[in-house]
């Protein structure tokens, strides 16, 4: 199993911080970043609960439902497809907290790759990698 939690202070407010991570269609501005489609719009905002987003980084590409929503303190997602191997996805949540003129970020990410045999070892690689991509996207929000 993997679990990821990255916790930053972005020198940036709540409101600036939350529209980058939810604006789901342009997360191909991110390092690392190479495929950002918005599939389904959600049910009460375009990006809100029931969005559902391809967010491809080299071969790896994820298919997310937002399932939680609450401009501008909460966004919840889970993994539904995943390729070239498949994910268990059990939480993923990004929570936001404003001090000041600052927002904390808390991100995380908990699931299995589900792979016969080397499915742990993936696991840690999982582990190191998105708590890389977590920790660049949000340098990058900063630099906006």
């Amino acid at each position: 199993m993997f679990r990821i939690h990255v916790e930053r202070v972005l020198g940036k407010g709540i409101d600036t911080v939350f529209e980058a991570i939810a604006d789901h269609a342009r997360y191909d501005r991110f390092p690392g970043v190479s495929k950002s489609v918005l599939v389904e719009e959600g049910k009460d905002e375009k990006n809100g609960t029931g969005a559902l987003r391809v967010i491809g980084a080299g071969r790896l590409e994820l298919t997310e439902r937002i399932t939680r929503f609450e401009r501008p303190n909460r966004m919840d997602y889970r993994i539904e497809k995943s390729s070239p191997f498949r994910v268990q996805h059990t939480k993923g949540e990004i929570v936001l907290k404003s001090e000041g003129e600052q927002t904390r970020v808390i991100w995380i990410s908990e699931g299995s790759v589900k792979v016969p045999l080397v499915g742990r070892m993936m696991d840690r690689m999982a582990e190191r990698s998105f708590s890389g991509a977590f920790s660049s996207l949000l340098k990058a929000i900063e630099r906006l």
